[in-house]
């Protein structure tokens, strides 16, 4: 069996969920697909999870997860504006 050294930590959780904004926002390829969609609907979504996230674990981060979140859930806000213009 081989390992892929994934780590289970909120970062990671940040970044999944994170990408699967990018992708339903069409920044990003479908990995099963290879394709490029824009599914505004599930991009909202996973936003909307990200700042529900933010909510719950308030004052129970580190700064460097805080920052990391707050980049990541800023970028992605700003690219679903760009993309429902």
């Amino acid at each position: 069996m081989e390992s892929n050294n994934l780590e289970a930590s909120f970062s990671t959780l940040i970044m999944s969920i994170g990408s699967s904004a990018a992708i339903s926002l069409g920044l990003s390829p479908d990995p099963s697909t290879g394709e490029t969609a824009v599914n505004k609907e599930v991009a909202r979504f996973n936003i909307d999870l990200l700042k529900v996230l933010g909510e719950k674990t308030k004052n129970n981060l580190s700064s460097e997860e805080a920052a990391f979140l707050k980049h990541i859930l800023s970028d992605l806000q700003l690219k679903y504006v760009e993309v429902s213009r």
